[in-house]
């Protein structure tokens, strides 16, 4: 191996920042679907105009969820694929930061074409564009994030290390996160100057996705892998790789335990529209200050996250964010009928989320990054990569679940005068929290730690 050096806490930055990137990016497409193409109704009339089908198909299913949900899967199987070819990539540039480079463009200008129908009005043209275009970023997305998300567990060389990275990028996830929420607000400043709903939406993505593109560009120029990350290569197949890391039991059920929490978050991220205009009865643009609110309270745990987490251990953490975050679905479902005024309920939502999302945005990477490098100590062939796309296959199964369902269920009621759909998500969300604690709890963190802390074994090419 080379010898490396430690990160210097300015490129740690750089690397952060590269996340609130594609945070950014992927914020419109992970979250925005439904509010486009099925878009919330006031009045009568829809915010925008129905480019494609919105009714039901085969019986509960609509247009929109399917393409969701297929290209979900799809992202979800080529995580393992793209994982694997960067393991055993030999770039001069390196085997992360190469995937990177061929990525970061792509990526940005497809997350934006997703939401620009070539014909104005409902037409099957515009279901095979919106699948044609969603495929391609979800492509160019796995061959970002796989490899990006690998970095974190080599450019950090010990847990600590890596929890701290850990918790830069959940703070600049969270950055993206925030920024992207307040599309809703943009929009509103452009619809006020005389644009369409539609022109003004568009416009606010543009706007995000040149941003995201800085943004994403600042770890592949500051940081050299050569320099700061030991050079292993896998010796496995990524279909091989992928069925060992699936063997590795504490790493299967934390996957299954991060399944549960992905149904969750995402039909909150999806769902908070219609909490807002919905089941409280405000404009479009509460959204927006409800998420920041939720997202500044974050940022006041994160540190003392940091800190808390490595002083009783990640295990307990996590799973009083998974109560917790229980918790906030049971919340949901009674929106809109305590005696306060609509916008503190929003408030009071937020408040409680505030702490698992903290939670859960800096813990489970440090935890894959933990189980990589045991893994690798163990057996003597490190796939950091492989075992982040398991693990994003995983969470991304839940994303397509949740995208496939969210519209069914949404549509039995999403209107001020029929509202059950929008409390069912939070019903479904609260059942998903309490599997996900189940499984979370048969992780045996000290095991870990333990072949962590022990004497490393020979990688393949060294014996």
């Amino acid at each position: 191996m080379n010898k490396v050096e430690k990160l210097p806490f300015w490129k740690q930055g750089m690397f952060a920042l590269g996340q609130m990137g594609w945070s950014l990016a992927s914020y419109s497409v992970a979250n925005l679907i439904a509010y486009f193409y099925l878009p919330p109704e006031g009045q009568g009339q829809s915010l925008f105009p129905a480019f494609i089908y919105q009714g039901y198909i085969f019986g509960s299913l609509t247009i929109i969820g399917l393409i969701n949900a297929f290209s979900r899967i799809f992202d979800a199987v080529t995580d393992p694929i793209v994982a694997g070819l960067s393991d055993r990539s030999r770039f001069r540039l390196g085997r992360r930061r190469t995937f990177l480079i061929i990525s970061f463009v792509p990526f940005v200008i497809t997350s934006i074409l997703v939401f620009v129908p070539i014909v104005p009005y409902q037409s099957p043209i515009n279901v095979v564009w919106l699948t044609v275009m969603i495929l391609l970023y979800y492509w160019f997305f796995t061959l970002f994030c796989t490899p990006y998300n690998a970095w974190l567990s080599e450019l950090g060389h010990t847990p600590e290390e890596r929890l701290n990275l850990a918790t830069w990028i959940s703070i600049t996830w969270a950055l993206g996160f925030a920024l992207g929420n307040t599309v809703y607000l943009v929009q509103g400043i452009f619809e006020k100057s005389g644009f369409s709903s539609l022109h003004s939406f568009q416009l606010a993505l543009v706007i995000y996705g040149v941003i995201a593109l800085i943004l994403m560009a600042l770890p592949i120029i500051t940081i050299d892998e050569n320099r700061y990350c030991e050079r292993h290569v896998s010796t496995e197949g990524s279909f091989e790789a992928v069925v060992s890391a699936f063997k590795n039991k504490n790493f299967f059920y934390f996957t299954l335990s991060d399944f549960a929490y992905w149904v969750a978050l995402t039909f909150i991220q999806s769902g908070i529209v219609y909490y807002t205009t919905v089941l409280l009865g405000l404009e479009k643009a509460h959204a927006t200050t409800f998420m920041t609110v939720m997202f500044v309270l974050s940022f006041v745990f994160y540190v003392p996250i940091n800190l808390i987490a490595k002083a009783i251990g990640k295990k307990l953490m996590l799973s009083i964010a998974f109560v917790l975050f229980s918790l906030v679905f049971v919340l949901v479902f009674w929106l809109g009928k305590f005696p306060l005024s609509p916008f503190w309920q929003g408030i009071m939502l937020v408040v409680l989320a505030s702490l698992p999302i903290a939670i859960f945005g800096i813990l489970p990477n440090a935890i894959v990054a933990d189980i990589a490098d045991a893994d690798g100590k163990q057996k003597g062939n490190y796939k950091a990569a492989v075992f982040f796309g398991a693990r994003t296959f995983m969470m991304k199964m839940g994303i397509a679940f949740t995208n496939l369902m969210f519209p069914s269920i949404i549509n039995l009621g999403r209107s001020t005068e029929n509202d059950v759909g929008v409390r069912l998500t939070g019903v479904v969300a609260f059942v998903f929290c309490l599997l996900g604690l189940v499984f979370f709890l048969l992780y045996k963190e000290k095991e870990i730690l333990a072949i962590i802390s022990s004497p490393q074994k020979p990688t393949e090419q060294e014996r």
